[in-house]
């Protein structure tokens, strides 16, 4: 299932990358460490432009956008799952490539080398933001230990994602197995939940006390210009829930695989409800002046008891969250680059050489990456977003159309061809609402 998408498998043989329950040492994983697991996966840096999108799109129009994208989610894993038990295919890259072939298969491990690269990198931007500080806009944010300890040698960003990169991001990324990760997994998703009850509960105190207005529950359109600025919160959304390339190793790995659908539906729904109260709360407590990554908002005086106490375990709770995500999103895109690389070689988990050197490798380009190009964010609006949108939507769709083992109801083909069209047209017009707006020098809230 590697990393959802590519075991690279001998000819002839059908067995997965990764080890799997069929090992003597390992019994399975569990129906919470699964649900944990592709939680973690979902819930990544997309939660801090959420409340962004609700400044787009108005309250109420924002979060039932919120509430459809879970469900064209749910129904685009399934097709891919039938798929794939049709076909026999553990991975994600072998349903595609019993679909469309080798093409097929390369199209999908490029663009999850494509989105999961981007997001590291957003990650390990933003957990040097946190820690470190950052002035990217021109004026300084100070950090959390710079604000704690002043302005050292050791809290500078490259020191501390060095730190950070050695004594946190390698030794979860040498855990071979995804099971392995569910420990971390649940305390990531404990943090993010830690994260939305500070906000919603700042934004409580601030209503109740009458200090916040009445947020705009609808978008302004007063012109044709700001209909298409609409279509730019679309690929937040999608991004959001981009978790296809783990589905396959996680059902790999479960005691029983026919649990796979309600632990879909359990991650999706406890996801969707973080999702929703970040940004109702998130908006409601920053308004008009929510920031495109909304922890950015956490650095000024929130107007209650606290304030700075309150500021920085937010930002530290969802810097040691994104810390433990960053596992996750690694495993799948180790495996999917081994697959394009190497498609010829033994299972990579069964070569500990090469296992380690792309390791170090990606590690470091991410390392480098976070330290040097800063302005990731702009390239990560059209790759991050291009390539989600055709992991989540467009591949699921694309297998259920080409129907090669003709068990697509019709239905299915109906829903497969709404999710082509959709993906491809909202995200067009984000792209071009983006480039227009940053070619025009405006600001635009809706980079993921």
């Amino acid at each position: 299932m590697g990393g959802g998408v590519t075991e690279r498998l001998p000819e002839g043989s059908s067995e997965p990358l990764l080890p799997t329950k069929r090992d003597g040492e390992f019994a399975g994983a569990s129906f919470a460490g699964a649900v944990f697991n592709l939680s973690t996966t979902i819930v990544g840096a997309g939660i801090m432009a959420l409340p962004a999108t609700m400044k787009v799109l108005g309250l109420a129009p924002g979060l039932v956008a919120i509430v459809l994208a879970a469900l064209l989610t749910d129904a685009s894993i399934e097709l891919l799952v039938r798929s794939s038990r049709a076909a026999g295919a553990p991975s994600y890259g072998a349903v595609m490539g019993d679909a469309f072939g080798w093409w097929g298969r390369r199209l999908l491990q490029v663009c999850v080398v494509v989105n999961n690269i981007g997001v590291m990198i957003v990650y390990m931007i933003i957990i040097g933001d946190v820690l470190s500080g950052t002035s990217s806009g021109g004026e300084h944010h100070y950090g959390v230990l710079e604000g704690w300890f002043g302005p050292q040698w050791w809290n500078g960003r490259f020191f501390v994602l060095l730190v950070t990169t050695l004594v946190v991001f390698t030794p979860l990324a040498c855990l071979k197995r995804v099971d392995s990760l569910s420990y971390t997994s649940a305390i990531s998703v404990a943090l993010a939940v830690v994260f939305v009850i500070i906000t919603a509960g700042i934004a409580i105190v601030k209503l109740i006390k009458g200090q916040i207005p009445m947020p705009k529950l609808f978008p302004d359109v007063p012109n044709l210009a700001s209909v298409w600025e609409l279509f730019t919160a679309v690929p937040v959304l999608v991004t959001a829930y981009v978790c296809h390339y783990n589905v396959h190793p996680i059902h790999n790995e479960l005691k029983d695989p026919s649990q796979i659908k309600p632990i879909v539906h359990t991650s999706l729904v406890l996801c969707s409800t973080v999702y929703i109260t970040t940004s109702f709360f998130g908006y409601l407590l920053f308004g008009e002046s929510t920031l495109s990554d909304v922890l950015a908002n956490f650095d000024s005086n929130l107007g209650i008891p606290y304030s700075p106490m309150l500021n920085d375990a937010v930002r530290v709770s969802y810097a040691v969250h994104l810390m433990l995500v960053f596992p996750m999103i690694f495993h799948a895109l180790r495996l999917n680059l081994d697959g394009l690389l190497f498609s010829s070689s033994s299972p990579l988990s069964s070569d500990n050489r090469r296992f380690s050197v792309m390791t170090a490798v990606l590690l470091l380009v991410i390392f480098l990456s976070a330290n040097f190009i800063p302005s990731i964010w702009d390239a990560f609006q059209f790759t991050g977003a291009t390539a989600a949108v055709c992991i989540a939507f467009i591949f699921p769709a694309a297998i259920t159309l080409r129907d090669p083992h003709s068990i697509a109801k019709k239905w299915d083909k109906i829903l497969s061809i709404f999710m082509i069209v959709l993906a491809i047209v909202s995200n067009v017009v984000a792209v071009y609402s983006d480039a227009y707006s940053m070619f025009h020098r405006k600001s635009s809230p809706s980079i993921a």
